[in-house]
């Protein structure tokens, strides 16, 4: 696909450009400027933490200069879904989005805040992040995770399933009037300290025993703040079409805008659902519902094994669950549900077949073995039934067992990704690939998600042209979100900025090598301070708390 660079020269600013000193000035880069405009040549000149010059910019003096000759320069990159909650308290360096130009975290799905002793228990079980979670409110936990120092910005949502957790606890059962009350409570008070949103995941205990009417009722209160519901919909399978209505009812109903992570449609017999999926998104668009999506670039999705056991057996949380599938009985007929293409809950176990699941990370050392082998492979080794492979794995490692499931096709994602209002997230946290982080096996969506799109899917499939990607992956996010002044390269804007060699961003992880960095980001700019320079990270934190429009400073 030909592209037209346009050289413009603008104003740098009213006054003498010579007199006018920066801290960094990026020169005669191929400037993309988030609106999906064509590029321009430009200079660009940073003072303190805002874009203060665009144009040509005569030799004059700054800290730093950087030729980004033959590189786009760009906003920075956000992460639309990410998991890095616990991440970036362990490692503020979030390496594995920062080497791919990401300089925004967007928090969502799960949330760590507002905490009480049984969401806490909860999540831990979850998490291989060894943190401490001692604050209790979002406005606590923005606090802590900036004070420890971060490379990117961030921001929150306010999880459905956390609330759900601190009011009623993790069993199967409506709110009472009551309950229902305090929990809009907690999130009316998360929504004044900052999170942009709520948030839920749908397919997995306990958020899926939330019933529609009770996420309207959160909704509503969201709303009042101006903020976002987003949610791992309820099925993205045999009940996606039913999942999507219920999704844009909460948004008619509560009446504000709603997302769709990680659109997709999950299992062959599913894939033809999609074209109705986007239809119905469409006309929900057309209709005044703010509908959005994000989407990762991968035809493998990430999740646990306790998407492939039905979801009552996991009431209570994990040691109910573990409790539960010790019962011969129960075993033998959570193995039964387990073998039928249910429309009761989403069978990822059943869609993807044993020969499409894969092992990704393992607590117990002794179970390491199996890290990148598929359900097929470790159940003949074993001599067993996949069903009973799945069973005795999550008893003996004591956790979910994190897992790639096989489910989608490549002429689904590109569809997708061509939709104007569709966003990625790579839906995983942002480690560095050293120390013990090695030892564990990860998607490799955690490192190559922005620079797989960029190098397979615009270079390479030309699925998207450049600038348009751009857009999904700077603009459309903040303008989707209400962040203000962040997204774009314009006079007075945050400098986030992502330079890269359009020639040579590429991924390079894969399921079998997973923590290997992108390549082709040369420079990335945060708040105006460099947190990758020449290709390698600076070690600067200059990232900030990002706070929603409800917020009560």
């Amino acid at each position: 696909m030909l592209r037209i660079v346009i050289v413009v020269v603008l104003s740098v600013i009213a006054t003498t450009a010579a007199a006018v000193e920066f801290d960094v000035i990026i020169r005669n880069g191929s400037v993309y400027d988030g609106t999906g405009a064509a590029p321009y040549i430009a200079d660009l000149g940073i003072r303190e933490d805002r874009i203060s010059a665009i144009g040509q910019i005569p030799s004059g003096s700054a800290t730093l200069e950087i030729d980004a000759t033959g590189l786009a320069v760009a906003p920075g990159f956000f992460n639309m879904l990410s998991h890095s909650h616990l991440s970036l308290i362990s490692d503020g360096r979030a390496m594995s989005d920062v080497m791919q130009g990401v300089t925004f975290e967007v928090l969502s799905e799960i949330s760590f805040s507002p905490l009480t002793t049984t969401s806490a228990a909860f999540w831990s079980y979850f998490s291989k992040e060894k943190v401490d979670m001692t604050w209790t409110t979002v406005d606590d936990y923005l606090r802590t995770v900036e004070a420890g120092g971060v490379s990117v910005n961030f921001a929150t949502f306010v999880s459905a399933a956390t609330v759900r957790m601190n009011i009623i606890g993790t069993d199967d059962v409506d709110p009472t009037p009551e309950q229902l009350d305090k929990m809009k409570l907690q999130v009316a008070q998360a929504m004044e300290d900052g999170a942009l949103g709520l948030t839920t995941f749908l397919i997995y205990a306990p958020a899926t025993y939330a019933e529609t009417q009770e996420l309207i009722e959160l909704a509503k209160v969201v709303s009042r703040y101006g903020g976002v519901y987003t949610a791992h919909i309820r099925s993205e399978s045999n009940r996606l079409i039913e999942s999507v209505d219920e999704t844009l009812r909460i948004g008619r109903e509560a009446k504000l805008p709603v997302r769709i992570h990680h659109l997709k449609a999950a299992g062959k017999p599913n894939w033809h659902k999609m074209d109705l999926a986007i239809e119905k998104i469409e006309a929900s668009r057309r209709e005044g519902v703010p509908v959005t999506a994000d989407m990762y670039t991968y035809v493998a999705g990430g999740s646990g094994l306790e998407a492939a056991m039905p979801t009552w057996v996991q009431a209570g949380g994990y040691r109910k669950w573990a409790e539960r599938l010790k019962d011969p009985k129960i075993r033998e007929r959570v193995k039964n549900e387990m073998g039928v293409n249910t429309q009761e809950w989403e069978n990822l176990g059943y869609l993807a077949t044993p020969d499409g699941v894969v092992f990704l990370e393992f607590k117990n050392e002794a179970l390491h073995k199996y890290v990148g082998k598929t359900l097929a492979e470790v159940a003949m080794e074993r001599g067993q039934d996949p069903r009973d492979t799945i069973i005795d794995l999550v008893l003996e490692d004591g956790s979910r067992v994190a897992t790639a499931y096989y489910l989608m096709s490549e002429e689904n994602l590109k569809k997708q990704m061509r939709q104007p209002w569709v966003m990625f997230g790579s839906d995983a946290t942002a480690p560095a690939a050293e120390g013990r982080t090695l030892n564990s096996g990860v998607h490799p969506r955690t490192y190559g998600n922005v620079a797989r799109l960029l190098g397979k899917y615009v270079r390479e499939e030309k699925v998207l042209a450049m600038e348009e990607a751009i857009r999904k992956l700077t603009l459309l996010p903040a303008q989707s979100l209400g962040i203000r002044e962040r997204g774009r390269i314009k006079l007075g804007y945050f400098a986030d900025i992502a330079i890269f060699d359009p020639d040579a961003i590429e991924d390079k992880a894969t399921f079998s090598t997973p923590h290997q960095y992108s390549v082709g980001m040369e420079h990335v700019l945060v708040n105006g301070q460099p947190v990758v320079f020449e290709g390698r990270h600076t070690g600067a934190r200059p990232g900030r708390a990002i706070r929603g429009s409800g917020w009560m400073r």
